[in-house]
């Protein structure tokens, strides 16, 4: 009798859980500022094109996304989260914490992370280097081993070439991928310019990590929040600022702000796409397997995102700034999405 009435709870719970599913009738996706876009896009055309409901989309941030993501399964979390880098193993291990087991992987693109002015304001020709000592919250002296706090005020004294401007740098909060992405890629290919703090990385990487990604908190650094057309309209308001956000956002608002040359590369589709701007980085979106069954067209959004008029090398996500995959890349990614395999770090 024990045995039934269990079999009977289960079943009900099963049904319940079906029922409550059977109650939302569009896609959540949440996620980074950076992705959003690009989602935006397909979701709009999804929504046009089909009998489905047009997905809705949230920017929570990539960190964000991943915590409302991981949170558990069901009707009341997100179905799908963006995110502007790949995701951690603690956050997938959350996931898995919380019952969810099945995360689909999927890799849209590459994106450059600009630093960017006013248009009609001054140039910068920057280096990771400079970009470290400016932004770092300790820099380093002429002595081995010694870290100051970080003196610099203006960009020439970080470099005499730099124009003579007070260093404000308007950028996303730690919860954004787009952060992560700039301390691992500008911040921390700067940091290694110095010998005695790359040689810190094979015998302290804690410290090595606290020295190279830790941006200072004295206001030269602004946070401003995960909407990258905020920090854009900003800079028409202060054109001595210089702002972080995804090459996309530049490449639609080509007009009202130009971007910094970094390392001698300028902030374009082509140096992007080879590999010549250091400060690029793969997008993502990430899928609970488990809700594609429940909430219609799921499988057919999937297969708009991934589809070769979307994320091919003429696909129409190339035109809102999304840098193709190769060709082996994107076949994998179709793979993987047809066959909803689990990912695996």
């Amino acid at each position: 009798m024990k045995t039934l009435k269990k079999i009977t709870l289960i079943a009900g719970l099963i049904a319940a859980s079906q029922i409550q599913a059977a109650g939302r009738d569009y896609i959540s996706v949440v996620g980074s500022s950076t992705v959003y876009p690009f989602s935006t896009v397909v979701a709009e055309r999804f929504g046009k094109s089909t009998s489905f409901k047009t997905p809705k989309i949230e920017s929570t941030g990539t960190g964000g996304g991943m915590k409302l993501f991981c949170k558990a399964n069901g009707i009341d979390t997100p179905d799908i989260t963006n995110a502007s880098r790949r995701i951690k193993e603690s956050e997938l291990k959350m996931c898995h914490d919380n019952g969810v087991d099945g995360v689909v992987e999927v890799l849209i693109g590459f994106d450059g992370i600009v630093v960017a002015n006013e248009i009609s304001s001054h140039e910068f020709n920057l280096t990771t280097k400079d970009l470290f000592l400016a932004l770092a919250k300790e820099v380093p002296t002429e002595k081995d081993g010694e870290l100051v706090a970080n003196p610099y005020t203006m960009w020439n004294e970080v470099n005499a070439e730099l124009p003579a401007v007070k260093i404000e740098v308007l950028g996303p909060p730690p919860t954004s991928g787009t952060r992560d992405a700039f301390v691992e890629l500008a911040m921390e290919g700067g940091c290694k310019n110095f010998p005695w703090i790359k040689d810190t990385k094979s015998t302290d990487k804690s410290k090595y990590k606290t020295i190279c990604h830790s941006i200072r908190e004295d206001g030269a650094y602004v946070e401003a929040g995960e909407n990258d057309n905020l920090i854009i309209q900003k800079l028409q308001k202060n054109p001595d600022a210089l702002g972080i956000f995804g090459f996309s956002f530049l490449d639609q608002n080509a007009d009202l702000v130009k971007g910094s040359v970094i390392n001698g590369a300028a902030p374009e589709f082509e140096t992007i796409a080879s590999g010549d701007y250091p400060v690029s980085r793969p997008l993502y979106f990430y899928v609970k397997k488990s809700h594609v069954s429940e909430i219609p067209g799921m499988q057919e959004f999937l297969a708009e995102f991934t589809s070769e008029k979307a994320m091919g090398d003429e696909g129409y996500l190339t035109d809102k700034g999304l840098i193709p995959l190769g060709e082996d890349k994107y076949m994998k990614v179709k793979t993987d999405v047809l066959e909803l395999n689990n990912l695996e770090l």
